[in-house]
């Protein structure tokens, strides 16, 4: 039920802060209130700005041109931009490479040079390389994006995805290697579609959405299906394999054995942190019909099933493990009762990855795994056959590894991407015959970055948690309190590992500190600290970032009125709670596409995805979770809120602007704060989106940003 009318908290509220709407509102952009109340489970629920949720219409049109003219003249007046604009983009000029993958001789690999707007996908062999893929060649204005590819099992064919304008929408397209025409597509819907590849290259699985005219309106972006899709056939061809009548939020996952003999898939809800699998025998029914056998079903756990070059089952999950751990089993019987623990759970670290060694030229068959303890990354060398752990390797710091790659075909080597906060994503090479590892391609540009300290703490959350949080400052920095950002996420799973940072080190050689916070709601201390920061628990995540604001007050790195709080999407959301919950430990805030009307996110862009992890506000139990802590129904008429900056998208197909402009629209009401000295503001950008951006796009969102801290944390930037 739905109340307009002249009473209940929207008009006291009114009253309350009309002095503080005749002192503020001449210098915001108007923006009127609704008295719209709504009762939703028992709950009185106020939505003033609701208006705002329609782009569209006039009304908002006009409320958001006036936005962007306040934030441009706000943004004029900032000394800080265009030096912080030549700093990120010379220390993005270090560029970046991945590591290969290999079919054959043949390597493929995606890098970026310190000139280049986006990655290039490149092919090379004996013969040199060659690029495959260029965004900025397909599209000058560089608001075209390459979001996935994968080379067929005998490359020579490449399917890829690109997408236009930030939409995240990707088209699929086949070409052919050799002479780089398209053999196949485009095909629409496939959306970051897994590709498995059946050998000789004439056919794959991937996974499609439904046609918007098959399904409800407003339910276009759900619906998945996979399908087998023969190249050069109209997609009107492809046969159905998997989906019909199950969940509409669900995702697919797919792989197909190296000898073409297995198929594995795995949903998952959403976003949840558990799924489904199945595997089939190819060589019983055909690719076309495959009869697909439970690995696990209903389990509240995840796991990622391959079969190897052995023909052993791998099982990569967390199962009676929130940590992670590797099992094996025989892929014609995948039930759990006879899985094998071949790496077993570690107390203190997260299982992140491994890769098989099992070249005939080794003595014996190998298993790198990848461990990601405190969110640092660790490299450790096992027995194929029996796990037994046997080295552990020397990593060039306290950094990241992104993944370890082998070959298709099996081998002795294995290459591993890392970055750390000061070096660039660059490429390191495993030999098992020596058993020594050693750097195979730097990142092609330099970029100097400043000397850092690294200090990673811990400290006590409301509860007594013990979190932990990585602190960047200036290496030869005084002592005394300093200018800083505090960084943070804390949701799905998501580690915050080091790595670098154009704008970390841009900040921290102007004399700022950076630090990032490693909250409940990801996956730094595995799935149990996940789970003690999603759905009711919610709320630790962010008492983790009050106590590590207090921390860093506490202990000398800054004070309250030096310190900013900067997060985007999820960490959004943390920024919003932040500021409302603790609006005095904070003087500056940036929310980047962030969610922040918590009682409507599943109406909008892909929401129900992520009500498995939040909960849904059709649940009255969850409805109460989500009011306690949703950032847009917790402003108070009469606070003096932060300087807060809110950056939103034009082409944000994941969270949509609407929560950002309801948002600034009642802070701007709110808040006690001179405007001019502690402003509400929206930067928005149009023709990108949630995701990948162009080099020149990045550079100018964090010169904006920084320069906006900067000001209000009192950070003196050089000129």
């Amino acid at each position: 039920m739905i109340i307009v009318a002249g009473e209940g908290p929207t008009a006291a509220r009114d009253q309350r802060s009309n002095k503080v709407r005749d002192m503020s509102t001449p210098h915001y952009p108007a923006a009127h209130r609704l008295d719209l109340t709504e009762d939703r489970h028992g709950m009185r629920v106020a939505d003033p700005y609701r208006w705002l949720e329609d782009a569209e219409a006039p009304a908002t049109r006009e409320w958001t041109a006036a936005q962007d003219g306040l934030f441009t003249e706000t943004a004029t007046a900032l000394t800080g931009r265009a030096w912080f604009a030549g700093e990120v983009e010379a220390l993005l000029g270090a560029g970046f490479v991945g590591p290969p993958r290999w079919r054959g001789q043949c390597r493929f690999f995606v890098r970026r040079g310190p000139d280049q707007e986006h990655g290039v996908l490149y092919t090379a062999d004996d013969s040199g390389e060659r690029v495959l893929i260029d965004p900025m060649a397909i599209d000058p204005e560089g608001t075209t994006t390459l979001d996935s590819w994968s080379p067929d099992r005998e490359g020579r064919l490449l399917a890829y995805q690109l997408s236009a304008g930030g939409d995240e929408e990707s088209l699929l397209r086949v070409m052919d290697i050799a002479t780089g025409s398209l053999v196949d597509g485009p095909i629409d819907r496939c959306r970051y579609s897994p590709i498995a590849w059946l050998p000789g290259g004439e056919a794959f699985y991937y996974v499609r959405r439904l046609p918007p005219e098959h399904v409800p309106d407003g339910e276009e972006q759900y619906h998945r299906r996979v399908y087998l899709h023969r190249v050069g056939t109209p997609t009107d061809d492809d046969v159905l394999i998997f989906g019909a009548g199950r969940d509409m939020t669900e995702y697919y996952g797919l792989a197909v054995s190296r000898d073409g003999r297995w198929l594995s898939l795995t949903a998952t809800r959403g976003t949840a942190a558990r799924n489904d699998a199945w595997i089939a025998d190819l060589a019983e029914h055909g690719p076309q019909q495959p009869r697909l056998r439970p690995i696990q079903e209903n389990v509240d756990a995840e796991v990622s099933p391959e079969v190897g070059r052995d023909g052993r089952l791998y099982l990569f999950t967390d199962r009676d493990a929130a940590r992670g751990r590797l099992c094996v089993t025989d892929p014609s019987k995948p039930e759990y009762e006879t899985w094998r623990t071949l790496i077993a759970t570690d107390p203190d670290a997260v299982l992140t990855d491994y890769a098989i060694l099992d070249g005939p030229e080794l003595e014996t068959p190998l298993l790198l795994a990848s461990w990601r303890r405190h969110a640092v990354s660790e490299i450790s060398v096992h027995d194929l056959a029996t796990g037994e752990r046997r080295d552990q390797l020397p990593l060039p710091g306290l950094g990241s590894v992104g993944g370890i790659v082998e070959r298709p075909e099996g081998g002795a080597e294995a290459w591993v991407a890392y970055t750390d906060h000061t070096r660039p994503v660059t490429v390191y090479r495993y030999d098992g015959r020596s058993g020594t590892m050693e750097l195979w391609e730097s990142a092609p540009g330099a970029a100097h970055p400043p000397q850092v300290r690294v200090e990673q703490v811990s400290y006590p959350s409301r509860d007594g948690t013990q979190v932990r949080m990585l602190v960047v400052s200036p290496a030869d920095a005084p002592a005394g309190p300093r200018p800083t950002i505090l960084y943070g996420y804390g949701g799905f799973a998501i580690s915050l590992a080091p790595s670098y940072s154009a704008s970390t080190l841009a900040w921290v050689r102007a004399g700022g500190v950076y630090a990032v916070a490693n909250l409940r709601g990801g996956l730094e201390e595995g799935e149990v600290w996940h789970r003690a920061g999603m759905l009711q628990n919610k709320q630790n995540v962010f008492d983790d970032c009050h106590a590590a604001a207090e921390h860093l007050i506490a202990t000398g790195v800054t004070t309250a009125d030096r310190l900013a709080v900067m997060g985007g999407s999820n960490g959004g959301l943390l920024v919003g709670a932040a500021i409302t919950q603790r609006p005095e430990l904070y003087a500056a805030a940036v929310s980047s596409a962030p969610l922040l009307d918590m009682v409507r996110y599943e109406s909008f862009g892909l929401g129900q995805l992520w009500s498995v992890e939040y909960g849904s506000a059709d649940d009255p139990e969850a409805l109460a979770w989500l009011l306690a802590y949703s950032p847009y129904h917790n402003v108070v008429a009469g606070t003096e809120y932060p300087a807060t900056l809110f950056t939103v998208f034009g082409n944000d197909t994941r969270v949509d602007p609407m929560h950002a402009r309801k948002m600034c629209a009642a802070l701007q009401h709110a808040t006690s704060a001179a405007p001019e000295k502690r402003p509400i503001l929206l930067r928005r950008e149009d023709a990108v989106g949630h995701s990948s951006r162009s080099v020149s796009r990045s550079v100018a969102l964090a010169a904006d940003q920084l320069a906006f801290v900067a000001h209000h944390t009192g950070l003196r930037v050089p000129t």
